[in-house]
C-alpha cells in the first residue's frame, strides 16, 4: 500500500501528474481541480494516494487532502463505480458538495460527473447517506454537529425551508448550502430562516 508519495513534481498532463521521487516517475491520476491547486514543476509535492490493483493493470490516484482520498475510498467502494469514475465524481464537485448532495438526494447534481448515470448517482446516495460522514471538513463544527442540525424543532424549520426554496427552483444541494449557513436559534420561523437562506443564495 503506498499513502503518498512527496517528491519534484515533473509533469502535468490534463488528468495526471508526475512526481519525481530518487530518479523514478510516479504517474499519478488526480481531479483537474486538484491538479490546478498545484504548484509549478520542478516544485516539492506531497499526494496521497490510493493504488489501484486488477489483473495486470496497477494504477495510482492521488488526491491534495487525506479527505479526498478517503470520500474517493467511499465512493469507489459503491458498486458499478470505478477509480476512474470516483476521480470524475471529485472533478465535477468537492468532498463537501458531495456531503451537501448526498444529504440532499441530489441525483441531478452527482449525474453531473462524466460516465456517472442516473441510477448510479441513486445508487450512490443511497449507499453513502450511512457511510459518508456528514460533517463539514476542518473540524470547524462542533463536535457531533451535522450538515443540518438535529434537533427536532430546528431540523423541521431547515427542512421546511429547503423544501420552500425547492419549490421556487432551485437545486436541492444549494438549497441545502444556503439554509446550512443561516443561524438559527429557538425563536427562528421558517419564514425567516427562509429570507435569510435567499439573501444567501445571492452569494453562491
Amino acid at each position: 500500500m503506498i499513502s503518498y508519495i512527496r517528491g519534484e513534481l515533473a509533469d502535468v498532463r490534463e488528468d495526471q501528474v508526475v512526481i519525481d521521487v530518487g530518479g523514478v516517475g510516479y504517474g499519478i491520476f488526480m481531479s483537474g481541480s486538484d491538479i490546478a491547486r498545484l504548484p509549478s514543476t520542478g516544485q516539492e509535492v506531497k499526494i496521497n494516494t490510493y493504488l489501484h490493483v486488477k489483473e495486470d493493470v496497477m494504477q495510482l490516484f492521488g488526491f491534495l487532502t487525506r479527505d479526498g482520498l478517503e470520500v474517493f475510498r467511499l465512493i469507489i467502494g459503491v458498486s458499478g463505480i470505478g477509480p476512474k469514475g470516483g476521480l470524475n465524481i471529485l472533478n465535477q464537485m468537492t468532498p463537501n458538495d458531495l456531503r451537501f448532495a448526498v444529504l440532499a438526494g441530489d441525483v441531478k447534481a452527482i449525474s453531473k460527473a462524466q460516465g456517472i448515470g442516473k441510477k448510479t448517482a441513486e445508487k450512490l446516495i443511497l449507499e453513502l447517506k450511512d457511510k459518508l460522514e456528514l460533517t463539514e471538513a476542518g473540524g470547524n463544527e462542533p463536535e457531533g454537529k451535522t450538515l443540518l442540525q438535529k434537533s427536532a424543532g430546528t431540523g423541521e424549520i431547515q427542512g421546511e425551508a429547503v423544501e420552500a426554496l425547492v419549490a421556487l427552483g432551485y437545486g436541492s444541494t444549494e438549497a441545502f448550502q444556503a439554509v446550512r449557513s443561516v443561524e438559527i436559534d429557538g425563536d427562528s420561523t421558517v419564514e425567516e430562516v427562509l429570507k435569510k437562506a435567499l439573501r444567501q443564495m445571492l452569494l453562491f
